[in-house]
């Protein structure tokens, strides 16, 4: 028995995979990445012409250091092998354009509705290559931007209990007192409570923790403004959640626009004026409840697999297993 005997130190040895090796092994010798047909133009685009579908999500990804990648994805592949359509680096829609409309003209015409966000280039894109195909923008996007809004607003009064405090600090230096900070019943200052009042204004009113409706009721007593920018985001969450019929949620965003409108907020002007310039394609939501989840989904698996790999050093050869992978 002794004669066979193989200490644990051995079979560390033996089993052990140096994975940089390995890896470098794959790369040159166990994949056919040297004969990929993509290889050459890989890192600036790819494209997958037979992967095209009905409907698609269009977005955009970094892949490292910041550099960001246009992706459109076909959403019956469900972020699995067929997913990708085209990666092309950067967000020139030019750029973008001149590479998808490669693919003949009567695959293209054969896509019904793409998915995108609110940027001007992802529209231009979609108009030019998919000419029979309805826009739809993400409600998700026009959602976020009433959250801004509404945090912005949130801020800025933080900022003025900021000031108020150290104003108050000062004052009572000078007239050798100690500061004594007034706390709402609940324990906050005025600081901590527009600071922990964060997460509980992303949320719906009947989520909230008890501790949070009754930091909720001292915000708003404190701050009407805050309520009523609370409301108008609560509000269009409902149209896009509860309304069915496109007609009806029509009437419903043109109130909630004049509603914004009366309600004057500075830091709701953005999202004013962009379903006002956007509203035909934030309605197509409607035809089909379209979002472009699936588009975020991917944009998430790609993260991922980069975490896993601990970053991207060769570009190409990671767009190589993401394309074996995804396309």
């Amino acid at each position: 028995m002794d004669n066979y005997a193989i200490s644990s130190n051995s079979l560390e040895k033996f089993y052990h995979i140096n994975g940089n090796h390995f890896g470098q092994q794959y790369k040159d010798h166990l994949s056919d990445y040297h004969l990929w047909d993509q290889k050459e133009h890989a890192e600036d685009w790819m494209l997958f012409p037979d992967n095209i579908g009905e409907y698609l999500s269009i977005d955009e990804s970094s892949l490292s250091n910041g550099e960001l990648y246009t992706i459109l994805t076909n959403k019956s592949a469900k972020g699995r092998k067929g997913a990708i359509v085209a990666m092309v680096k950067g967000t020139s829609s030019e750029k973008v354009i001149s590479i998808l409309k490669t693919i003949p003209k009567s695959n293209r015409d054969k896509v019904k509705e793409v998915t995108l966000d609110m940027a001007g280039s992802m529209n231009l894109i979609v108009e030019k290559c998919f000419p029979m195909a309805v826009r739809v923008i993400d409600r998700f996007h026009v959602q976020k931007l009433a959250y801004d809004a509404l945090q912005e607003m949130r801020i800025a009064h933080r900022w003025d209990a900021i000031n108020e405090e150290t104003n108050a600090i000062e004052n009572a230096k000078d007239n050798q007192a100690p500061y004594v900070a007034f706390r709402f019943d609940n324990g906050d200052t005025k600081k901590q409570l527009l600071a922990r009042s964060r997460y509980l204004l992303f949320k719906s009113a009947e989520k909230w923790s008890p501790g949070q409706k009754h930091r909720a009721k001292i915000l708003f007593e404190q701050y009407p403004d805050i309520k009523k920018a609370f409301d108008l985001t609560h509000q269009l969450r409902l149209i896009f959640s509860k309304t069915k019929d496109k007609g009806v949620a029509y009437t419903k965003l043109a109130k909630w626009y004049n509603d914004v409108t009366e309600a004057g907020f500075k830091s709701f002007n953005t999202i004013s004026a962009t379903i006002y310039s956007h509203y035909i394609n934030i309605l197509n939501f409607f035809n089909n409840r379209s979002t472009n989840a699936s588009a975020e989904s991917f944009n998430a698996k790609l993260k991922n697999f980069r975490s896993a790999l601990r970053g991207v050093t060769d570009i190409s050869f990671f767009l190589y297993r993401v394309a074996k992978i995804y396309a």
